[in-house]
């Protein structure tokens, strides 16, 4: 009888050692957490069952079963996966594998990068597209066809300048695009000539690019699916587990290329796909007959134009700009049209996000937003700004009272702070890029990159809104530095900011028990090195719903 109650005992006690719930297929334990949640800021260790998360917290032995796959920390920073809140993603791919003149520093070194990537592409006479070039990297000076006339070897040339609102054509280019001397400007572009000849200079602004992409080869199928791909693999080695994508061949076809990703499984990344503003009623139906999606890949948002950027003098301001006085930007869209589109769209009850830069595009806007409110009723619509650099004080305010997201993006500010002030002058800078002003006024801020435009790097992003050190490291202390915000700041700006800004902050952007387990692992704690240090930090490892899709 004593043998027959030890057994039991014994048998009790182990069940009693085992865990009380489901075993997790991983463990990630010896972590320094930062959760984003505030009911539970900090933990050491995190469980992942399905995809999502089990367990947070410290004591996980309850949670360990004989086939749970154990991972070490090693002491290093976990946090939630990064959110990008505007990307022009498959562009980003092709540009992977285009001509780099971004960091091209003067004329000759500008034409010698496109002269040998020419060199070495087969005699086909296909496109060189892509560049991301900088006039300001040499002092304001627009490049000309006859720059690359010599160095194109027969190849058509349309390279961008880095915002992509202008880009620069060789002669063969304006020919097959019957772009000439007497050629007028199209409604909101600018065909940039000589003020001698008159001729066209090659640089083409805005919907003035409209005449070349009408008369460009379209990409291919397995063009785009090779794109998607390096740009994938990109995004996740930086951390990224999400971008909203805001298009780069129209919207719908974006969206079909990441649909073919999907149904063969070579999704890792999760994303929000934009289209076209003006294709709203198509939308409208699409998302009828088919809904929005799930969590790997979701529709049903739209994109439109308000201006162009401050770097092509395209920006809509009320004032002139200093540096070229006979102009204060231009508008890309009709604001008639563009007001109907906006206000039939929110009837529809689709997501909006529609591009303002200059400070008069953004008070338009916010005030065609408030009338949509009150002519289409009581909805959680959230509203989008994509940029919104250059406010009025008014403006700031605005956001928060009307509950309109500002999707912004920081590198632009170390970026464009090099010049900006010769621009628009020193009082309109002080709520230019406004982090600190928009949060202190509540408005629901979120941060992303506009790769390609700027590197999609989120880290450098954080560094950016942190410090505002221009990159030519003329303001070591900041520029404009009122406007620095702080490191938790930013990184709630690029996690559960985003998921909120994309209606997923019930399953996404913080790190909680029943959320999806999309995180990231830092070489160095971001908390804790000095904030000028932050770039320098790498990504260790990358999980997408619970699975490591990248791991350095």
């Amino acid at each position: 009888m004593r043998l027959l109650f030890f057994s039991a005992f014994l048998i009790l006690g182990f069940q009693a050692c085992q865990p009380t719930g489901p075993s997790a297929d991983t463990i990630y334990y010896n972590a320094n957490i930062w959760t984003g949640d505030p009911e539970q800021p900090a933990a050491g260790a995190l469980a992942v069952k399905d995809g999502k998360i089990l367990f947070i917290g410290e004591d996980y032995a309850a949670y360990k079963g004989p086939e749970t796959e154990m991972n070490d920390a090693e002491g290093r920073l976990l946090l939630p996966g990064f959110t990008d809140n505007h990307t022009h993603f498959l562009d980003g791919g092709f540009q992977l594998a285009s001509v780099e003149l971004r960091s091209a520093q003067n004329p000759d070194e500008f034409i010698r990068r496109l002269a040998d990537f020419a060199k070495g592409l087969p005699d086909d006479g296909r496109w060189i597209t892509g560049g991301n070039w900088d006039h300001e990297a040499w002092g304001g000076e627009l490049p000309r066809r006859e720059w690359i006339d010599s160095v194109s070897a027969g190849h058509p040339v349309f390279v961008s300048r880095l915002d992509g609102h202008m880009a620069l054509a060789n002669s063969q280019v304006l020919a097959l695009a019957g772009i000439h001397k007497d050629s007028p400007d199209p409604e909101g572009g600018t065909i940039v000539k000589d003020t001698h000849t008159g001729e066209p200079t090659g640089i083409l602004k805005d919907e003035a690019m409209g005449q070349v992409y009408a008369i460009m080869p379209g990409r291919t199928e397995a063009e785009l699916d090779e794109a998607l791909q390096r740009a994938v693999q990109h995004a996740l080695s930086l951390g990224l587990t999400q971008v909203h994508d805001v298009g780069s061949f129209g919207g719908w076809t974006d969206l079909a290329t990441y649909q073919r990703a999907y149904e063969k499984g070579k999704l890792p990344l999760r994303i929000y796909s934009f289209v076209p503003i003006s294709s709203w009623a198509r939308l409208a139906e699409y998302v009828a007959e088919n809904g929005k999606g799930d969590d790997l890949l979701r529709w049903g948002a739209l994109k439109g134009f308000v201006d162009g950027s401050l770097g092509s003098t395209t920006a809509w301001f009320y004032d002139p700009y200093n540096d070229e006085p006979e102009t204060s930007g231009l508008l890309v869209n009709d604001t008639i049209q563009l007001r109907n589109w906006i206000l039939s769209a929110d009837s529809a009850g689709l997501h909006i996000g529609v591009h303002a830069i200059g400070d008069r595009a953004n008070d338009w806007l916010l005030r065609v937003y408030a009338e949509a409110a009150a002519r289409n009723g009581q909805r959680d619509r959230r509203f989008r700004i994509e940029h919104a650099q250059h406010l009025t004080r008014g403006a700031i305010g605005r956001f928060a009272e009307l509950g309109v997201i500002p999707s912004m993006q920081p590198y632009h500010a170390i970026d464009d702070g090099r010049w900006a002030e010769k621009r628009i002058g020193p009082e309109r800078i002080k709520t230019t890029y406004p982090f600190r002003s928009l949060l202190d006024a509540g408005a629901p801020l979120t941060f992303g990159s506009d790769w390609t435009v700027a590197p999609l790097d989120p880290l450098e992003g954080i560094y950016a809104a942190v410090t505002r050190r221009t990159l030519d490291g003329a303001n070591p202390g900041g520029w404009v530095p009122q406007e620095k915000i702080g490191v938790e700041e930013a990184l709630r700006c690029y996690t559960s900011a985003n998921a909120y800004a994309g209606f997923q902050e019930d399953k996404l952007g913080i790190l909680k028990a029943g959320y999806l387990a999309d995180f990231v692992i830092l070489s160095e704690n971001i908390f804790e090195i000095a904030p000028e240090k932050i770039k320098e930090v790498e990504v260790v490892r990358t999980v997408v719903n619970g699975a490591a899709v990248f791991v350095r």
